[in-house]
């Protein structure tokens, strides 16, 4: 009974497996199909794997591509805002050879001025060097008012205005609270004081005890470039004025109020009371010039200047100092620079140097560029 189902079976596998008319396939058919669907299926597998690494090095592409793009594009934003900046210094340096009788013309009393140029919106302002102090030459009295102003105690004061005597002073001999070589080594710096002048106010840095914080609230009241013992209290900021000794807040602000009705009224500018036993004249023959120029994108770029005026016709400014400033807190914000129209500057003209109106910034170093004054 089992072999005659068994017999029953056989056709219907038969005519299910193999239609009628059909020849039953042999073992290396059935072999050879396997073996070609096995090799289809594996290279489907290797078109997928190359598709995915063309998609990952189009991908690493296009990203080099973008970041490419993004440094080109900071560099023409950046050299945009440098441009105007340097075009600010310039433009603010004509102004200082107008006639007195202008009444427009821009001195040098670091009163901002700022207005829209191409691109960029900029600000720009010049200071008499003589409103600050200069620390080659500046007595200790002013030294240590300088120091005590941004919240040192008198011992902290005494200290520094040693150590700085100490590193401009010509001996190997100590002050009392001051540092020479021996404590320079003592405190593991690698270098010892110059004993010699301080050809810029970055210098100040390495003096022994000048911290970082008190160097960037140093830096905007110091000077290397007045040549004058004394302060001109007609054209100091009014940090400066708190450093002399014996003036206040009060004072401060009172004398403040009355040089700002004096220039609104085109009158003499009285000087500071307190002032009067360090006081220099400003002679306008040395000026800081601080530029900041802005760009719709945030760019921001800042060039910082000091500048000589020369009897030279072929050359009226030599640039004692011409470097990239530090941008403030305030200089980074936006909205900073308010734009403003102004008119253009007739007849100036840009030679190869780079130079505008006979202007050029001068490569030098600042000891060579000292030197000349």
């Amino acid at each position: 009974m089992t072999q005659a189902l068994r017999a029953s079976a056989e056709p219907v596998v038969l005519d299910t497996l193999f239609p009628r008319g059909c020849a039953p396939l042999s073992r290396s058919h059935i072999a050879f199909g396997l073996g070609r669907a096995r090799q289809q299926g594996l290279a489907l597998v290797i078109v997928l794997w190359i598709v995915t690494l063309l998609t990952v090095i189009a991908t690493s592409f296009l990203y080099a591509m973008r970041t490419d793009v993004k440094v080109v594009t900071n560099g023409m934003s950046r050299a945009k805002a440098e441009a105007a900046a340097e075009a600010a210094i310039h433009r603010a340096l004509f102004d200082l050879y107008k006639p007195a009788t202008v009444t427009d013309r821009w001195l040098a009393d670091g009163v901002p001025h700022n207005w829209r140029y191409g691109e960029a919106n900029v600000s720009v302002a010049m200071v008499d060097e003589s409103g600050k102090v200069d620390i080659n030459v500046a007595s200790d009295q002013l030294m240590r008012g300088i120091l005590a102003a941004q919240g040192l105690s008198d011992e902290e004061a005494t200290a520094l205005v040693d150590s700085i005597a100490d590193w401009r002073d010509q001996d190997n001999l100590k002050r009392l609270h001051g540092a020479e070589e021996a404590e320079y080594v003592a405190a593991g710096r690698k270098y010892k004081p110059a004993n010699a002048p301080f050809q810029t106010i970055e210098e100040l840095k390495l003096v022994l005890g000048i911290t970082p914080d008190l160097y960037q609230r140093l830096a905007p009241l110091i000077t290397t470039y007045s040549r004058q013992p004394g302060i001109n209290s007609q054209i100091a900021s009014r940090d400066v004025l708190r450093s002399i000794p014996g003036a206040t807040d009060v004072l401060v602000d009172t004398y403040m109020q009355q040089r700002e009705q004096a220039r609104a009224i085109k009158a003499v500018i009285p000087p500071f009371q307190p002032a009067l036993p360090y006081l220099a004249g400003g002679n306008g023959f040395v000026v800081g010039v601080r530029a900041t120029a802005t760009l719709d994108d945030g760019t921001v770029y800042v060039r910082d200047a000091v500048s000589l005026r020369s009897p030279n016709p072929k050359r009226p400014v030599v640039f004692l100092r011409w470097q990239e400033g530090e941008i403030t807190a305030a200089e980074s914000a936006p909205g900073t620079s308010a734009p403003a129209v102004i008119p253009n500057v007739p007849n100036l003209r840009v030679d190869a140097s780079g130079a505008v109106g006979g202007v050029a910034p001068s490569r030098a170093s600042s000891r060579l560029a000292a030197s000349r004054i």
